[in-house]
């Protein structure tokens, strides 16, 4: 399949209906007044696309889903005068009205009516995507558009340390799921000077991957009880800060029972069922006076201001972040639908996927 020679259509992963997703050709997208037209490089898999294909569906049908991306400038719309086609750029893929209180406040994650690229509207399993220039962020020389692909999950993992306060020496920190966005709060936490950080996870090779990644302080929750573990490892006094990037019943538990007196817990991986807390857990979380904190997406600056995504550059161009290892998979845009089958099924062990397009070269 290639696209049309007026370069009026373009590859797509097309989600028609809940479990029907199907690479076909669609019109291509044109640029409007102060949007730029990107040329998809990479667009990570997250863990919401899988529920999003084939459980849950999008907002409407056909969607193209994809919003872990980033690319090279194709066309600008009018009004964009400061992008040049093959200027790198990450993309972030919340789109803000602009108008309500949160936004007037820069609060645009907490936008009241936003859209969003990938799930509202079309995002980046394709060969091209339009977005707001506003929404643009241009990656650093150094640092591969297969990294800058991974700049919204970093993004977001360090938001979540963020909504806690951050963490520093003298701290111990534990982080229930070691997926790739449990490994990337590793990362931060390191970065952020945490004195011991534990990882617990059921899966091996994820596991494994923590302890390539420096990590040696790695539990089996089906081997081992993370509150014994913790208790064993601190003198009984608990985590200062638990990370629950899971987003299962079990370790949402977990997480709240190794948190130690004036610890913070964040709520970081989507909930794939509801969670039933006993009386005995909670009144010791209340006597603990633990504090138990939400946390969704990650700040961005429409003016280029210190915000998360700045932050999540900037380290992986000085090489303190590094998310290359995290790459298990790197699929062609074709083979796109028997790779999220693959990963709903487990058939294989993978961490990050990336999905590209291909015809371009760094």
């Amino acid at each position: 399949m290639t696209a049309g020679p007026d370069s009026r259509t373009m590859n797509a992963c097309v989600l028609h209906a809940i479990g029907d997703m199907r690479y076909e050709q669609v019109p291509r997208p044109q640029p409007g007044p102060g949007q730029v037209l990107l040329r998809i490089a990479y667009c990570g898999v997250c863990g919401s696309d899988i529920p999003r294909v084939f459980v849950k569906g999008t907002y409407h049908f056909p969607t193209i889903i994809g919003h872990e991306f980033a690319g090279v400038v194709e066309a600008a719309g009018s009004g964009v005068t400061d992008v040049a086609p093959g200027d790198r750029m990450a993309v972030f893929p919340l789109l803000w009205c602009g108008h309500c209180p949160p936004c007037e406040q820069g609060k645009y994650v907490q936008c009241l009516n936003y859209d969003y690229l990938g799930s509202r509207r079309d995002g980046a399993f394709a060969e091209f995507v339009v977005a707001p220039r506003q929404n643009l962020v241009r990656v650093p020389a150094g640092v591969s558009l297969a990294e800058a692909a991974m700049t919204e999950p970093a993004a977001v993992a360090l938001h979540a340390l963020r909504r806690a306060g951050g963490c520093g020496p003298g701290d111990n920190v534990a982080i229930f799921g070691a997926g790739p966005i449990g490994l990337m709060v590793a990362q931060w936490a390191r970065a952020m000077g945490a004195s011991r950080i534990f990882i617990f996870d059921i899966v091996p090779q994820k596991l494994a991957l923590a302890g390539d990644l420096g990590f040696m302080l790695t539990f089996n929750n089906r081997e081992t009880d993370p509150a014994q573990v913790i208790a064993r490892e601190t003198g009984r006094d608990g985590v200062n800060l638990a990370i629950e990037a899971a987003g299962v019943p079990a370790t949402f538990g977990q997480a709240l029972a190794v948190t130690g007196r004036g610890g913070k817990m964040v709520i970081l991986g989507n909930p794939v069922a509801d969670v039933t807390l006993p009386a005995g857990l909670i009144s010791q979380a209340m006597r603990r006076e633990v504090a138990i904190l939400g946390t969704w997406n990650s700040e961005y600056s429409a003016t280029g201001n210190s915000d998360d995504w700045q932050t999540v550059l900037a380290a992986m161009a000085s090489g303190q972040l590094n998310l290359t290892p995290l790459i298990t998979h790197r699929v062609p845009l074709s083979e796109a639908v028997d790779a999220l089958t693959m990963m709903r099924d487990q058939r294989d062990f993978y961490a990050k996927v990336l999905i590209s397009p291909g015809g371009f070269a760094e």
